[in-house]
């Protein structure tokens, strides 16, 4: 099929070809003449957001929420770099989203037009591929390549920037194009020899732990996963990025390693004589001092992108692949070697840690709000069929470690990048993706400050999400530093909540939400249930918690993981610390 049409119609068919049902953005100049094909669309509902970096938010919320590519929409100048932000937080998460940009007339680029920025050169370290187009006839076939590239192999950011002369020239569009990318063939199979090895390696360890990253849950590889995790008996760890990808009720999880993960997790990867990473990037976070991290250990490291193996730890077995096929081969590997590894004494070690040091919290003598509470209440009460969207810091930590996830892709945040506003536009995002799921924003009082003016977008678009502001009055992960490092020191990280500007309520209200707030620990069930009640429009509860509650465990920064403290001042005693 080939017809007549202007750049602009192009691109909006092109997106309606590839499945396109949602796009966030704010038109602009450059990108106004896409935007009026957009206005015909009947496949293609466009989000007019607050701000850009809103849309690349709720890009990355749909995209993870859904396991479909999310798309964001910006004008040139700074529309387009207030969507930096978001599309390095994908970069660093793997999330596969589409950034399409208007560009400033062809014939101006490079001169210092009216809202000209070099995009493409600005995101070229933070996107997985990027594409500046200056033709209308290269519109169709880029936009398919976009997608593709963006969804394929580890997913990523696509950064697709258009001139405003390209979106308005006329051209011949025909679908399918034929796409042109002869260098990127992204390897899914692993090799049969290196699954061989790894099995080996499986029969012959005594304390092995599959350690579960990110990557497992992109592969949709959370079945492999429960059924070579039983086959084998073999304890499991699961990252910031795969909470939920294996249950946390199951026995064999051991919780989430890493600085401010469980003791037996983090003791299960120090101890281990083998570590079994699949989609991980052994992450400073959960490595600690990599020199001394699981210094017994021998490594089978699974991934799809070989940039990832041996990049920060050597692999002993490196294995380059989709997890799901990886899991798969290794299943039957297994099964076809007939050995069963003896784990007894390694269980017994780890549900020794288990026992001995579970995650706990201190409560306040002056009655006030545990954060740790409201986040085993909302679990209790939200249940674990309902997403979870955090930000970065405190809230976040305390949403990893208290809240129950049992099905894969329930929690959604900023791992990678940390970045503070992601909450309340991702939840936009997941919500549109998924209508009929409840969605919870977790947030603190300092990351929802960055972006919720979004609140106005979930009130007009009809999207119900709830979010629950952890208010501390503090930027409260930086003020733990200063608690510990800085001698008590605090510069610059207090909110001064007690004057309460902003009102969170009053600002809900304003933005046409429901305000909700609750002080007392007894009061927080009735408030999170009448919240869950109220579903045609969004809910704010502004849970007003002690400023001194901090996250625990910790591993310092910098340090091993062997000195974590389960408290200010107070370490785990490792048993066999001669082995």
């Amino acid at each position: 099929m080939t017809e007549r049409m202007t750049g602009a119609q192009a691109l909006v068919r092109a997106l309606e070809h590839v499945g396109v049902d949602t796009v966030f953005g704010i038109p602009g100049g450059a990108i106004l003449p896409a935007y009026d094909p957009l206005y015909d669309s009947t496949k293609v509902r466009h989000v007019l957001v607050r701000h850009e970096q809103g849309a690349g938010h709720a890009a990355e919320g749909y995209a993870q929420a859904t396991g479909k590519v999310g798309v964001c929409m910006a004008t040139s100048g700074p529309g387009a770099t207030n969507l930096v932000t978001p599309i390095a937080d994908a970069f660093m998460d793997s999330v596969p989203i589409v950034a399409i940009t208007g560009q400033v007339a062809s014939p101006m680029i490079g001169t210092d037009a009216f809202q000209e920025a070099d995009i493409s050169g600005i995101t070229m370290p933070i996107t997985k591929h990027n594409f500046l187009i200056t033709d209308a006839s290269e519109i169709a076939r880029t936009i398919m390549e976009a997608f593709h590239i963006a969804s394929t192999g580890r997913p990523g950011p696509v950064l697709v920037d258009i001139s405003k002369d390209a979106l308005q020239a006329e051209t011949t569009f025909s679908w399918p194009p034929t796409m042109q990318l002869p260098g990127y063939r992204p390897v899914t199979r692993p090799h049969s020899k290196q699954i061989r090895e790894a099995a080996k390696l499986i029969a012959e360890s005594k304390r092995p732990v599959l350690y579960v990253g990110g990557g497992v849950h992109k592969a949709r590889a959370s079945a492999e996963l429960l059924q070579l995790a039983e086959l084998t008996k073999i304890p499991v760890v699961t990252t910031l990025m795969a909470r939920g990808t294996f249950p946390d009720s199951h026995p064999q999880h051991m919780g989430m390693p890493g600085m401010h993960g469980s003791v037996s997790a983090v003791g299960a990867l120090q101890k281990s004589d083998l570590i079994i990473g699949l989609g991980v990037r052994f992450d400073d976070r959960v490595t600690g001092d990599l020199s001394s991290f699981a210094p017994y250990a021998k490594v089978v490291h699974a991934d799809i992108d070989p940039a990832e193996i041996s990049k920060n730890r050597h692999a002993d077995v490196p294995i380059v692949g989709d997890c799901k096929e990886v899991l798969t081969d290794l299943i039957a590997a297994v099964q076809a070697s007939g050995q069963k590894g003896d784990y007894d004494e390694w269980w017994a070690t780890l549900n020794g840690y288990k026992q001995t040091y579970p995650l706990g919290y201190d409560t306040f003598d002056d009655g006030s709000l545990a954060p740790q509470y409201v986040m085993e209440r909302l679990s209790a009460i939200a249940g674990p069929d309902t997403y979870y969207v955090a930000g970065v810091g405190q809230h976040q930590m305390w949403a990893s470690q208290f809240i129950d996830y049992e099905n894969p892709g329930t929690f959604i945040n900023s791992g990678g990048a940390g970045t503070m506003g992601f909450a309340v536009p991702a939840a936009m995002g997941a919500k549109m993706g998924c209508p009929d799921a409840t969605v919870w924003a977790i947030d603190g009082d300092g990351c929802f400050q960055m972006t919720n003016q979004e609140l106005a977008t979930c009130a007009l678009e009809g999207v119900p999400i709830k979010i629950a502001i952890i208010n501390n009055g503090n930027l409260g992960m930086v003020r733990q530093w200063q608690t510990l490092f800085y001698d008590e020191r605090y510069s610059n990280t207090n909110l001064q909540a007690p004057r309460r500007i902003p009102d969170f309520v009053k600002l809900a209200e304003a933005y046409g939400c429901v305000g909700l707030r609750c002080e007392r620990p007894e009061d927080v069930d009735a408030v999170i249930k009448k919240a869950m009640e109220i579903n045609d429009v969004p809910v704010v509860v502004d849970f007003v918690v002690h400023e001194d509650a901090m996250v625990w465990p910790m591993v310092a920064a910098g340090t091993s993981n062997d000195d974590i403290k389960i408290a200010r001042d107070m370490a785990p005693r490792w048993e066999n610390e001669d082995e």
